[in-house]
């Protein structure tokens, strides 16, 4: 299932590469580019897919064929206007990427953006050791790490392609304070922070790659979060407020118009929580 607005080919031509590394103004326009929103139909990835559009990009999003997801896929697309898809992948599916993947050189003939929005989640108190199973473990890495490499992975030669490439992962500071909502929540977003600082070094100089490091963030991520929670953290947090959707989707964006001589970095945005 697909839901697009955008004709059978639309090719736009591209720009030189970026080979000389020279960029005359910041921000950096993104027209004529094109980004894919993996796990679109979130609220970060919404939020993203809005900004990158303001900068000139033209958005593609992939969404699970759960109906919800299906919907809020729909519905981003119709508010993006024409030019802007959304198409069902899986990230644990490296079929369904590769689909995604062929669907996209053949409509847009390039790919220059890649943001891994998508994730799982699901709480585990740390000391309850049984509580967290082999198979949540799997899970929770199949879907938090396997799946964002398998997407770069899928990916890569379009990126690279584009002679100016990026790749945005999205990770926690659970990953470097080994508070978060499960142990093996915290390990795969430690990962993350590994595989782009690796990636960054083995996909260059074609294609950057950075993450964005959220703290606590009001969203429906997490499971039974409600706003005791929220609350608490605030009053904890240095900026005295929790982050939303807009301020990771603002870094996000700031990585592909402001960071051109940025790599293998971890940015984080999380009001100060982690000082």
């Amino acid at each position: 299932m697909r839901t697009d607005a955008v004709s059978p080919r639309d090719h736009s031509p591209a720009p030189p590469a970026a080979a000389t590394g020279r960029h005359s103004t910041y921000p950096r326009s993104l027209e004529g580019k094109v980004a894919l929103v993996v796990g679109g139909a979130g609220a970060i990835g919404a939020e993203t897919s809005r900004m990158l559009k303001a900068a000139g990009a033209k958005v593609v999003i992939s969404h699970l064929a759960a109906e919800k997801d299906t919907a809020a896929a729909a519905a981003l697309v119709a508010e993006l206007g024409e030019g802007h898809a959304a198409f069902v992948a899986d990230v644990v599916d490296t079929p369904s990427l590769v689909a995604l993947r062929d669907t996209i050189a053949a409509r847009y003939g390039r790919l220059d953006i890649l943001v891994n929005a998508a994730g799982f989640t699901k709480p585990v108190p740390h000391a309850d050791l049984d509580a967290l199973t082999d198979e949540l473990i799997d899970r929770m890495l199949q879907v938090n790490w396997r799946g964002q490499f398998a997407t770069i992975r899928t990916f890569a030669p379009l990126l690279k392609a584009s002679g100016d490439g990026l790749v945005v992962n999205i990770s926690s500071i659970a990953a470097f304070t080994a508070v978060g909502s499960s142990i093996a929540y915290c390990a795969a977003k430690a990962g993350i922070d590994v595989m782009t600082k690796a990636l960054g070094r083995a996909l260059a100089p074609e294609v950057r790659v950075l993450a964005v490091s959220p703290g606590v963030v009001d969203t429906e991520f997490v499971p039974g979060r409600g706003a005791d929670f929220n609350d608490k953290v605030s009053a904890s947090t240095p900026l005295k407020r929790i982050g939303n959707a807009q301020d990771i989707a603002a870094a996000i964006t700031a990585c592909a118009t402001m960071l051109g001589f940025s790599t293998g970095h971890t940015i984080q945005v999380d009001g100060g929580r982690a000082l």
